[in-house]
């Protein structure tokens, strides 16, 4: 429970830029008026992407495209190659390579 708890807590600082106990401050509460504090835009998906290095080499530009946006990333300008070779090095591990 402990483990739990440090990276609850940890996730708060990483995300919100400040401590999160599990309470609901008066900020964040449904009845203030005041705006909810956001983070980065960065969110992470439900599901961390399975594909391998194959499925990266022959995907389109388009889907290629659509699993970045998911995480919050994007790079216009960028050739087709050039965005394969990053997905590559961001979502897989050292040994899929």
């Amino acid at each position: 429970m402990r483990l739990n708890s440090l990276l609850h807590y940890a996730w708060g600082v990483i995300l919100l830029g400040q401590p999160n106990d599990g309470r609901v401050s008066a900020s964040n509460s449904t009845h203030s008026k005041e705006k909810p504090k956001t983070s980065s835009g960065f969110q992470m998906p439900l599901h961390y992407p399975r594909y391998q290095k194959g499925d990266y080499e022959k995907m389109e530009e388009w889907r290629l495209d659509l699993l970045l946006q998911q995480y919050g990333l994007s790079f216009d300008g960028l050739s087709l190659d050039e965005k394969k070779c990053y997905a590559m090095g961001v979502f897989l591990w050292p040994h899929q390579l």
